[in-house]
This record gives structure tokens, sequence and C-alpha cells, in this order.
């Protein structure tokens, strides 16, 4: 079983991965942990050394090579489907969960931590709304590839998500 969780930043992929790894006694693996570690720096690093190409590439790779593995359950970064054919790797080697919760949702989360985010850093509540729409309307073609899709959800469970799995 391989099962990889996918949407934008602070839709709470991590969280969830890891409770849902834990509750299906299966491995997690946050990609962009996967990718420092395998590539000796930090995505900052990546981005500022090969820029955004560079980046997206060891991201491919790394995908690569984790539909590979088995038993686990995977946390991508937000952009991850949308380039190269991730979202189509994915959605042949897992089943894939786009976690969508509204927009306002995703700015107040992103608004706790956007200090630890380079590409929110600074931005007005008013900014990072317009920031977050805009980008979610270039990425939704990608996102809706997924073969589930959470919306709406505040406080998501592990439990709502194994009920939609069953459903599979």
């Amino acid at each position: 079983m391989k099962i990889y969780l996918i949407g934008y930043m602070g839709c709470g992929k991590s969280t969830m991965g890891r409770k849902l790894a834990q509750r299906l006694n299966l491995c997690f693996i946050d990609l962009d942990k996967y990718i420092e570690e395998r590539n000796f720096r930090t995505i900052p690093t990546i981005f500022a050394e090969e820029g955004e190409e560079g980046f997206r590439l060891c991201e491919k790779k790394a995908l690569e090579e984790i539909a590979d593995f088995e038993n686990l359950v995977v946390a991508t970064g937000g952009g991850a489907p949308c380039f190269f054919e991730n979202m189509e790797l994915m959605n042949r080697t897992g089943a894939t969960i786009y976690i969508a919760p509204p927009t306002e949702i995703l700015v107040e989360r992103l608004l706790k931590s956007k200090n630890e985010r380079p590409l929110i850093k600074g931005k007005s509540r008013e900014e990072l709304t317009r920031f977050i729409d805009e980008n979610l309307q270039k990425r939704a073609p990608f996102y809706e590839k997924a073969s589930l899709i959470i919306r709406d959800k505040h406080n998501l469970e592990v439990d709502d998500v194994l009920r939609l799995l069953e459903k599979e």
C-alpha cells in the first residue's frame, strides 16, 4: 500500500501523513525532508544554487525513487504534482489524496507560520489570500487528478480519511 498526500502548503499533508502512517502501521516520508537528505542540502539552498528548475528535477528524481517503495504514506510538497509527469506517476503507483481546505483556513494556518516559509514571508493577509487563490487556480488541474479529494474540512481526522479510502 502506498498513499500520496497532495495539496497546497498548510493544508495538513505532513500532520495527516504521520497520523495515517501510524494508524495503518506504514512508514512515513515527508518528500521535502527526503530530498534534503538525499541531496545533503536544504530546500532553500537547492533553490538558491539551482533555481526552481533544479529543485523540481531533484523532486522528480525523489518521487521516482519513492515510487518503488512499498507500505508508506508520502506527504508531497505543494508543487510536486504540478511538474513533469509527477501526478501520473503517483496515481499509477499508489492512492493520491488531495487535501483541499478553503482558502480562509490556509490563510489562517500560513499566517501563523509565515516566517518559516520563504514564498510567503512578509505578506499581509490580503496579499497572502490573493497569492493562495492565484496559485490554487494554476495548480487545480493537477490536484484534481487525485483519486480522492477531501474538501472543506477544518479539523480533518484520520478516521475521515480512512473511511474514504475504504470506499475507494
